[in-house]
């Protein structure tokens, strides 16, 4: 493990392996780079691959002073440091909204990899609550970790009740409220893009790199529509669907198509 410093002066930690062009992957909520690893280590034999932990998990720090345009910077401050100026990027979910914000605020992304961005466009499942960012917030301040990833599963993800209530019970518990606090954070990024109103068409004009838009075909019908309807955005978007895949995607199955994605030209 290494870190960075943000501009901010938040230390951002990462690992760093393999050889070969820069990719950066991005986590979504609860995520941190030890949950990026089985998908590191299969891109390595082609890429340096850099995981790393946004601000207020894991081993990186924080500012309580949040804004989207931090988590941005972090991202900036890891392909400028060790990427050397210029990377490809992956994001997986929020991270993956992240990664397109990133994208279309500057210009170090090369190439950019999306796997489900999750974007409540039609009304396929209800929208968020309309305070949902607030009330996020509120419980986080309270250090009610359990109760706030309790509402981000019902709430945003939208599991029944019954069943975040056997998840509280279960090991892995611990760690989802270890990784709660930042649960607003990723609500920011989403933005309004959960509201069950289609996307804005012009928020993403400015990214003109090669774009790759994932979603698997047998998950939540409203995360292929997202990803269709982000892939419809400009020519440089490609939709890719992954069959038989859920959000939680193999790496097995993802890594042979970012390898073919990010490949090419790149390639050593």
């Amino acid at each position: 493990m290494d870190k960075v410093f943000s501009a901010d002066g938040t230390a951002i930690a990462f690992e760093q392996q393999g050889a070969g062009p820069v990719v950066v992957l991005v986590g979504g909520a609860f995520m941190a780079r030890g949950d990026s690893a089985e998908l590191a280590g299969l891109l390595t034999e082609h890429f340096t691959v850099i995981t790393y932990d946004r601000r207020g998990r894991g081993d990186s720090g924080d500012n309580p002073a949040y804004e989207v345009q931090r988590e941005i910077e972090d991202l900036y401050a890891l392909i400028e440091g060790p990427g050397g100026g210029s990377a490809m990027v992956f994001g997986m979910s929020s991270g993956a909204v992240l990664a397109l914000e990133a994208t279309a605020r500057g210009n170090a992304v090369s190439r950019l990899a999306l796997y489900e961005p999750p974007f409540v466009t039609d009304d396929s499942r209800p929208p968020l609550p309309a305070d949902y960012v607030e009330h996020l917030t509120e419980l986080v301040a309270r250090e009610a970790y359990g109760d706030a990833a309790a509402y981000f599963m019902t709430a945003a993800v939208g599991l029944p009740a019954e069943v975040v209530a056997a998840m509280r019970q279960a090991p892995f518990w611990a760690g989802m409220e270890a990784a709660a606090r930042t649960l607003p954070h990723d609500g920011q990024i989403m933005g309004d893009t959960m509201s069950g109103r289609p996307l804005p068409t012009d928020r993403w004009a400015s990214v003109t790199v090669p774009v790759l838009v994932g979603s698997g075909d047998a998950g939540a019908p409203h995360m292929l529509a997202g990803a269709r309807e982000l892939a419809a955005a400009g020519g440089n978007f490609t939709l890719r669907v992954f069959p038989g895949e859920e959000h939680a995607i193999d790496p097995k199955v993802l890594a042979p198509a970012l390898v073919d994605f990010f490949g090419g030209e790149h390639t050593a």
